[in-house]
C-alpha cells in the first residue's frame, strides 16, 4: 500500500463524461489498496469565464475605474475548482467509493496575503491522513488556500499543480501523479518536431529549466516545490484507458518521472530543447558606466512587475560608457519603454531601442556540467542554417539563445537533431 496524490487539469475534467473517466482512474488506485488524495482544477475554460466576469463587473455598473478588490477576485475565480471537486466526489460515491470534497480553507492550506498570486506557507495534513485511515478519498479543490486575513487566496494560473505537489509533501506521499492532456514530458514540442521522444525520467533541475523556459507541461512553482521536498512526480495522460495494461503499475506507470538526478543512471548530455515565443529585446545605448546604474535601470522595471531576462552588458573601450541589452515579454515592451523613459535622467542613456517578435530557444541538460563543446555545437549548427544569434545566456545546465521569431521552428528542429535527441 502507498500514499498517492493524483492531480487532474482542466481538460481532464472538462465535462461530466471526463469527470467519470477521472473517477475510474481514482477507483483503480483505491482498489489497488492505496491511500489517495485527488486535486482538481476547474473545468476547461471555466476560470477564463470567471475572470472575464470579474473584469466586466465594474464596467457593468458604469464605474470609470476597471480595478477591483483582489480578495473578491479570489472569491469568484476559486469557485470553479469547488464545482469540480464536488462533482468528482459525487461520481466516486456513485461508484461505491468513500469520498468527500475539501476546499483549501478546510484542510487548511495557509498562504500569504498576495491575493491572486498567493504562495503556500503551510499545510496541515493531519486530518487528511486521519481520514485515509478510515478508507476515505480526499478530493481537494486546487488553486486555492486561506490567507492570513481569513479569506480565500488563489495561487495564480496553473496553481493546481502547486497545490498537488504541496499536499503530496505535507502528507508525505510516495508519489504525485500529474494527469494532463499529454502522456509525459518530451525532448521538445512534438508539434514542431515529430521525432521528439517522451522521456522516461527527467531530473528536477532539468524540468525546472524546461518549465521556466517555455515548456507548458508543469507550472514552475510546482517543480520548485517538488525539488525542495523531493516529491517524486509523474506526468501522465488522463486520456489513456484507466484499465489499460500498465496503468496500475506502481513503480513504472506510463508517463515521465520527475525525480532526483541520483535516480537517473545514464545521464544524457542534453535532455531537451525548450522555446519561448513573443520575446522582445530592449537596448540602452551609451549608458554612463558608474556604480548604481544597473539598479537604476532594473529597479523601476521590477517595481512595474516587468520580468527581465537575458541581460547582456558591453562596456566601451575606454570604460566610460556601456550598452545594456535585455529581454522582456513582447506584451510588456510599451510599458517597459515608458518606465525607462521616466528613468532616463537618472540612468543617463543616449538612445533606447527595441525589437519584438523574437524567440528564446534553450538547450537543457544536467550532463552539460561535465561535457565541453555543447555550446559550440549549437552555435555551429545554427550558423550552418543561416540563423543569426542576437543574445546568449548560459548557466551550468542550460544555454539560451535569442533569435528572430521566423527561425524558431528551424532552430528547434536543428538543435534537437544535432544533440541526437531524435534517435531512440
Amino acid at each position: 500500500m502507498a500514499r498517492i496524490v493524483m492531480k487532474f487539469g482542466g481538460t481532464s475534467v472538462a465535462d461530466l463524461e471526463r469527470i467519470y473517466n477521472v473517477a475510474r482512474h481514482v477507483k483503480r488506485e483505491v482498489e489497488a489498496g492505496h491511500e489517495v488524495a485527488v486535486v482538481v482544477s476547474a473545468m476547461s475554460g471555466k476560470t477564463n469565464e470567471l475572470v472575464g466576469w470579474v473584469q466586466g463587473a465594474p464596467k457593468a455598473t458604469g464605474a470609470n475605474s476597471p480595478f477591483f478588490d483582489a480578495r473578491e477576485y479570489d472569491a469568484v475565480v476559486a469557485s470553479g475548482e469547488q464545482v469540480t471537486s464536488g462533482l468528482l466526489s459525487i461520481a466516486l460515491q456513485s461508484m461505491g467509493i468513500n469520498a468527500r470534497s475539501w476546499q483549501g480553507w478546510q484542510i487548511p492550506i495557509k498562504t500569504d496575503n498576495a491575493h491572486g498570486a498567493a504562495r503556500i506557507l503551510d499545510i496541515d495534513g493531519t486530518e487528511l491522513i486521519r481520514r485515509f485511515g478510515e478508507g476515505q478519498v480526499a478530493v481537494v479543490s486546487g488553486f486555492q488556500g486561506l490567507g492570513p486575513d481569513n479569506r480565500i487566496a488563489t495561487l495564480g494560473r496553473g496553481g493546481s499543480d502547486t497545490s498537488a505537489v504541496a499536499i503530496a509533501a505535507a502528507i508525505k506521499a510516495d508519489r504525485c501523479d500529474i494527469y494532463t492532456d499529454v502522456d509525459g514530458v518530451y525532448t521538445t514540442d512534438p508539434r514542431i518536431e515529430p521525432k521528439a521522444r517522451r522521456m522516461k525520467k527527467i531530473a528536477f533541475e532539468e524540468m525546472l529549466e524546461m518549465a521556466s523556459l517555455g515548456a507548458k507541461v508543469l507550472q514552475v512553482r510546482s517543480v520548485e516545490l517538488a525539488m525542495v521536498f523531493k516529491v517524486r512526480t509523474f506526468v501522465r495522460s488522463s486520456f489513456e484507458d484507466p484499465d489499460a495494461p500498465g496503468m496500475g503499475d506502481f513503480l513504472n506507470p506510463p508517463g515521465t518521472l520527475i525525480c532526483d538526478e541520483e535516480e537517473i543512471v545514464e545521464q544524457e548530455v542534453v535532455t531537451g530543447i525548450a522555446y519561448a515565443k513573443d520575446e522582445a529585446q530592449i537596448s540602452l545605448r551609451r549608458v554612463a558606466d558608474r556604480p548604481g546604474v544597473s539598479a537604476a535601470i532594473f529597479g523601476p522595471l521590477a517595481e512595474a512587475h516587468i520580468n527581465v531576462d537575458m541581460i547582456v552588458q558591453n562596456i566601451s573601450e575606454d570604460g566610460s560608457k556601456t550598452d545594456m541589452t535585455f529581454t522582456v515579454p513582447s506584451g510588456d515592451v510599451e510599458k517597459a519603454l515608458k518606465v525607462l523613459e521616466g528613468a532616463k535622467e537618472k540612468v543617463g542613456f543616449d538612445v533606447i531601442q527595441s525589437e519584438s517578435g523574437l524567440v528564446k530557444v534553450s538547450v537543457i541538460g544536467i550532463g552539460m556540467r561535465s561535457h565541453a563543446g555543447v555550446a559550440a555545437s549549437a552555435f555551429r549548427a545554427l550558423a550552418d542554417k543561416g540563423i543569426n544569434i542576437k543574445a546568449i545566456t548560459t548557466s551550468e545546465i542550460k544555454i539560451s539563445i535569442l533569435i528572430d521569431g521566423a527561425y524558431a521552428e528551424l532552430a528547434v528542429r536543428t538543435l534537437h537533431s544535432v544533440y541526437g535527441l531524435d534517435k531512440s
